[in-house]
């Protein structure tokens, strides 16, 4: 990652400085629906991402992507914010901006094979090699048991060194007719029986009042938590709790 000047198309050099008393009276405002005073402090708390973002300058990561996934972290840490905790925004705000940033390169980044499970691929690479110098057809089962390791080690330690392939790599073509990877894959997701269960639960979700749907659809949905949920539909958060509850149990009676 550079050092840049822009990132983002954002010229990092001229961001503006807020002092702690603009961004409070920022954060009152924002916190009204103020669409002005949310952007004005944005953009003037962008320094505080750029200085958690060179942190991670030898990632080797892009730059701009890093930028952004701070942004993200700040502007959840701004709609999350509690004025009446008593702390300072940025105090808050590091927190989350450095979270959302190691979530992007954690979940950025290939997966890592531990050390042993390498050396395992390798050894299965070698006997396989010398089975197959043999004239003998190099089987999970003959590699096992030249290792005396179980079958699935060998499965596994296999499978963990492969690349990745995508489902549009064609695996025959012949005369024009090109037959893809994808092709080769069977949905045992969408069979019948799972079709007719979807069925039935359309239909005992049918038979719910509409709170009770609107609940479990914030529920399951979307995630919110019973408290979240409570606060929207208006009810106490023990009153949710029934509510879904009671969903759920005549679900399971109109599909049973």
């Amino acid at each position: 990652m550079m050092q840049k000047v822009e990132i983002c198309g954002v010229d990092t050099s001229g961001l503006p400085r807020l002092t702690a008393k603009e961004n409070e009276e920022l954060m009152k405002k924002l916190k009204t629906g103020d669409k002005q005073a949310r952007e004005t402090f944005i953009i003037g708390n962008m320094r505080l991402v750029l200085s958690l973002v060179k942190r991670f300058w030898a990632k080797n990561a892009n730059a701009d992507d890093v930028f952004q996934a701070g942004c993200v972290g700040l502007i959840k840490a701004i709609d999350n914010f509690d004025l009446s905790v008593g702390v300072k925004f940025s105090t808050y705000a590091v927190p989350m901006i450095v979270g959302e940033i190691k979530r992007y390169l954690r979940d950025g980044n290939s997966l890592r094979v531990s050390r042993s499970i390498r050396d395992t691929a390798y050894r299965v690479l070698k006997v396989r090699e010398a089975i197959e110098e043999r004239d003998e057809e190099a089987t999970l089962e003959k590699i096992a048991a030249e290792m005396q390791v179980t079958v699935n080690e060998v499965a596994y330690a296999l499978d963990a060194i492969s690349d990745p392939v995508s489902l549009y790599d064609p695996v025959y073509n012949k005369a024009g007719d090109t037959l893809l990877l994808m092709d080769q894959l069977c949905d045992e997701k969408n069979n019948d029986e799972v079709w007719t269960e979807r069925v039935a639960l359309g239909e005992a979700m049918d038979r719910l009042g509409d709170r009770e749907k609107r609940i479990l659809f914030l529920r399951y949905y979307e995630g919110k938590t019973q408290t979240e949920i409570s606060a929207e539909v208006g009810i106490s958060q023990a009153q949710v709790s029934r509510l879904e509850k009671n969903a759920l149990d005549n679900i399971r009676q109109n599909i049973s």
